[in-house]
């Protein structure tokens, strides 16, 4: 049994998508971020950082999404959601977990939050976010057109669930994923699986839904 640690559409929803798709069971347990309730002291005993997801494993909380996204692929990796280790696609699997982590979801923390990091230069650091995200897409979108429907080819994974939370993030900013058409195409199918719905209904998300 998994407790996720969860406010509605955040980081922890790529977590919760891949908890969905492995058909394991869990229990989910609501931030209210805006309340300031990830800085309580008992969320603080979780999670020192303060942010969400929170992944309880066997009673022990682990965090960082792309993290705890792996680690449970690894625990059930009877059920497909990634390449076996050693297999030829492992290391698109790796290369692209790591590009959404370190390059592509980085610049959304900036975007949403320029102010964190130099309040003075907060509109440049907010501009050159977004031209970092516009490039991604266009990056990603171009792999598709080449290799797709999938980030990995013919097989859906879990690094596409990683894309999918991303790109509705993007969903308010001047121009959002999905107007470039491959990622456009690879969004409507990924929002057509039971696992989109189910975690739209459990987090109440009701916009991009």
């Amino acid at each position: 049994m998994y407790t996720l640690y969860f406010s509605p559409g955040s980081a922890n929803l790529v977590v919760h998508l891949t908890l969905l798709e492995l058909g394991v069971p869990y229990t989910l347990e609501r931030v209210d971020l805006d309340a300031g309730q990830q800085r309580s002291a008992a969320y603080l005993a979780l999670n020192p950082n303060g942010v969400v997801p929170t992944l309880l494993v066997d009673g022990k909380p682990h965090a960082e999404a792309a993290a705890l996204t792996m680690l449970l692929l690894e625990r059930h990796a009877d059920r497909g959601l990634a390449p076996a280790p050693g297999s030829a696609a492992r290391a698109d699997f790796l290369q692209w977990m790591f590009y959404l982590a370190n390059t592509l979801q980085p610049l959304f923390r900036q975007w949403f939050y320029p102010g964190d990091y130099l309040p003075a230069a907060a509109d440049s650091i907010k501009e050159a976010a977004r031209i970092g995200i516009e490039k991604a897409w266009t990056h990603i979108d171009a792999h598709l057109a080449a290799q797709g429907p999938y980030l990995l080819g013919a097989d859906f994974s879990a690094v596409d669930l990683y894309a999918l939370m991303l790109m509705r993030w993007s969903r308010n900013m001047p121009r959002p994923a999905t107007t470039w058409p491959h990622v456009s195409a690879l969004t409507a199918m990924l929002k057509a699986r039971p696992s989109w719905k189910q975690a739209c209904g459990a987090e109440g998300l009701v916009e991009w839904a």
